[in-house]
């Protein structure tokens, strides 16, 4: 459990939304608490946490106390989109934010889009245009797509075989990445299955027949584990690269270090970073939770980002209506744990690296894209 200084700040009751003051702030923070993606829940709690803390450590959101309203997001998406449309529909929320999957942010977009800002903090496809909807998150262009060139150019990764969970971001992702490919690079198939998938038996066994030299991976959470373990246990490790942009330090603590041989992940923070705002992060991570809180990692600190972009629209547009939001200025937005974060349209911009497994560890080795 992620230790907290006032549970009922993190954790409001129903009834205590109700009784929630002017002078507040609140937001529907999604997150994935069950499911294949739950894996990720704890990172995204507690970055959310870290966030709200020290928004209300100085002024808060223009003044007003910022509070979260947790949603599990890892559920059904109608189930999802409902909850939330309720609490925006009775005023308890102001915002809503996190990290959850695409299938998910369809379904909530399409019940409250143009009434509230909603910052979604995940790696996406791109293409929503849903007024007060934000894409704060890493896209194919800065994040797969350069990682696939990296490893093309460094490691002689040229064909390529797609695994993906049956849901609009790998779908999308995958049709991106197959218009984008150029030169010798080519993608020699691809697979779909149910999000919750365990037995990657008969995936398997296509792959280690296909004339390829890796895969990329567009699984989720604990369907990635039970992937990578499946690979590594038919010996493929040692034969083929793999490369996925969702997958984390969690992922690599579930799978196992025998697991994580030849696997790449690019993305926008690690816990390793080492650059100046990625250890101020990292640092006061492990200050707020402890050595033994679940690690931070990209999509935990997507979370803090998409809190923290709640705070930044309000600042510059003096409100968090979503009319007030449809001029933003374009360009230079803030400066976090990812560096300089840019804004176009509704879209971030941010710096990404391609870092390899090392064990249970990611070791940095590119900036693959910059702002």
């Amino acid at each position: 459990m992620v230790d907290a200084s006032s549970a009922d700040a993190e954790h409001p009751t129903s009834s205590q939304l109700l009784r929630r003051a002017p002078d507040t702030v609140t937001v529907a923070f999604v997150i994935p608490m069950s499911g294949p993606a739950g894996i990720f829940g704890p990172s995204c709690e507690a970055c959310g946490i870290l966030a709200m803390d020290e928004l209300n450590a100085t002024k808060g959101i223009n003044g007003r106390e910022v509070r979260l309203v947790n949603v599990d997001g890892g559920r059904d998406p109608e189930v999802v989109a409902l909850e939330v449309e309720a609490l925006v529909s009775t005023g308890f929320v102001d915002a809503v934010a996190g990290w959850h999957t695409s299938a998910v942010r369809v379904a909530v977009a399409k019940r409250i889009g143009g009434t509230v800002p909603y910052m979604y903090g995940a790696m996406h496809e791109g293409g929503d245009q849903t007024e007060g909807v934000f894409l704060t998150g890493e896209r194919p262009s800065n994040q797969l797509l350069p990682a696939m060139d990296w490893m093309g150019s460094e490691l002689g990764a040229h064909h390529w075989t797609i695994v993906g969970n049956d849901y609009v971001w790998p779908r999308t992702t995958a049709a991106v990445a197959r218009r984008a490919v150029r030169g010798r690079t080519t993608i020699i198939s691809e697979s779909f299955v149910p999000l919750g998938t365990t037995d990657f038996t008969a995936t398997i066994a296509a792959i280690a027949e296909a004339p390829v030299d890796g895969v990329v991976m567009l699984l989720v959470g604990a369907d990635a584990v039970h992937f990578n373990r499946a690979f590594a246990a038919a010996g493929l490790s040692s034969e083929l690269l793999r490369v996925s942009p969702i997958v984390e330090e969690n992922t690599l603590l579930a799978g196992g270090a025998e697991s994580n041989d030849g696997l790449y992940s690019p993305a926008a923070y690690f816990e390793s970073l080492n650059t100046i705002e990625g250890r101020d992060f990292t640092n006061k991570y492990y200050a707020r939770f402890g050595p033994h809180a679940p690690p931070p990692n990209a999509i935990g600190e997507s979370c803090y980002e998409a809190i923290r972009m709640v705070a930044q629209l309000a600042t510059v547009t003096g409100s968090l209506d979503v009319t007030a939001v449809r001029h933003l200025p374009q360009g230079y937005f803030y400066e976090g744990p990812r560096g300089l974060m840019r804004i176009r349209g509704n879209q971030l911009s941010q710096d990404v690296y391609l870092s390899k497994a090392n064990g249970l560890e990611f070791e940095v080795l590119a900036q693959i894209a910059r702002t």
